[in-house]
């Protein structure tokens, strides 16, 4: 028999914010995180000169001097808001069996950051001068280890990465292991810390990023018809997941039940989207599924919408093919539009946003939307957050080499 999984705690970290709360409260405000870079070598020959970045981050107000040679940033950021989510949601205040608690995070790049300052130093100074820590600060299932050893906990531990999808699909199989038994909580999400020369370029060359760096504000708009790409983000999204007996019996403030996880391959493309959205539609139709829920319980979809000319009418003829007339019905928006295209972190931060829409009632707007693209003819809730009772809504995430998550969020 499945059991019933709901979230107890979340945390985030990102452009609009070094805290889940101020992050929502600017989400719903419709602000705007991104702006020109700073501290990014060669800034001035770079195609693209403008992201998603954490602003006035000070990592020695978070760790000490021995962490900080061993953490890297996406490490860094994972913690911040695993420390957030498990302070919300007060799991470890009780007696618990820690090794039912298992740590499940995406990431899509790891610690790049280490890995281009550590090949820097060898390149200039030869083998001496390469950190003891490179290997563990760059892999990719640091993060996950490093929580695991923060809270004593002995359940699984492991990364996911699939491209910007990761994150998506690691909160996906965290219901997989609570659902069926193996764990009875779990700290699941994503983090990413991308910025680095060689990611921008690297993406530029793939015609993936936006390059309007006269009005970097305005780069990023999902399903509007002057769309240019997507604009690159950074931060961390986490979650509690616990199993409903579980967080009950210890009396938690419960924010939403998940029930519904879908995945699929596109198996079309390396970067590209299918154009008929096949891969998303199919992956949606899982999600619904495996809910049990009707599709017209669906009010709200946190689009992957990344402002790619290709994607995001892939997505839309998805949403349609799914829905067919109730599409029309339904609120879409992009967060990302706000916080930039966080990568292998997107999902989770994502998550979060959907399951605070279905909490509180706001549905989030996609900003920047100004002109109608007529093969996008969905209501993207532009620029303004409404409020609507939801009974459910769905946060889609898909990545580079075809892979589809969605997850979906019922109100309890």
């Amino acid at each position: 028999m499945r059991r019933r999984v709901v979230i107890t705690g979340y945390g985030m970290i990102t452009p609009l914010g070094h805290d889940a709360d101020k992050t929502w409260e600017s989400v719903k405000k419709g602000e705007n995180g991104v702006d020109y870079l700073v501290g990014i070598p060669n800034i001035d020959k770079l195609p693209v000169k403008f992201g998603a970045q954490i602003k006035n981050y000070n990592p020695e107000n978070y760790f000490n001097r021995k962490d900080l040679k061993q953490y890297d940033l996406f490490t860094q950021y994972a913690l911040i808001a695993t420390r957030e989510a498990v302070n919300r949601s007060k799991i470890f205040d009780f007696e618990i069996d820690k090794k039912r608690v298992g740590v499940i995070l995406g990431t899509g790049i790891g610690g790049i950051q280490t890995v281009l300052q550590e090949f820097e130093n060898y390149l200039k100074e030869g083998e001496k001068a390469v950190s003891l820590y490179l290997i563990p600060k760059m892999i990719a299932n640091i993060a996950s280890g490093i929580i695991s050893m923060e809270y004593g906990l002995n359940g699984l531990s492991y990364a996911i990465t699939s491209a910007c999808a990761s994150s998506g699909h690691a909160i996906g199989e965290a219901l997989r292991k609570i659902q069926y038994g193996e764990l009875d909580a779990c700290i699941t999400g994503g983090s990413e810390s991308p910025f680095t020369d060689i990611a921008i370029v690297g993406f530029s060359h793939l015609r993936a990023l936006s390059k309007e760096n006269n009005n970097p504000k305005e780069a990023c708009k999902p399903f509007d018809k002057n769309r240019t790409g997507f604009v690159m983000g950074e931060g961390a999204g986490i979650v509690i997941l616990e199993e409903y007996e579980h967080a009950k019996k210890r009396g938690a403030e419960i924010f939403g039940e998940f029930v519904g996880y879908g995945a699929s391959s596109d198996a079309y493309h390396i970067t590209a989207s299918h154009p008929e959205g096949y891969g998303a539609a199919l992956c949606m139709e899982n999600a619904i599924k495996d809910a049990q829920i009707d599709k017209n319980d669906i009010g709200y979809i946190n689009a992957h919408g990344t402002s790619t000319p290709v994607g995001d009418i892939s997505e839309t003829k998805a949403i349609k093919s799914v829905f067919g007339d109730y599409a029309y019905e339904i609120n879409i928006s992009s967060t990302k539009s706000m916080l930039g295209h966080s990568l292998g972190a997107t999902g989770a931060i994502e998550f979060i946003v959907t399951m605070l829409s279905v909490y509180e009632g706001i549905i989030p707007p996609t900003i920047n939307y100004k002109e109608k693209d007529p093969e996008c003819d969905l209501n993207y809730t532009p620029n303004v957050a409404i409020k609507r009772d939801l009974k459910a809504a769905m946060s889609n995430s898909f990545g580079f080499g075809g892979q589809n998550s969605t997850c979906i969020i019922k109100k309890i």
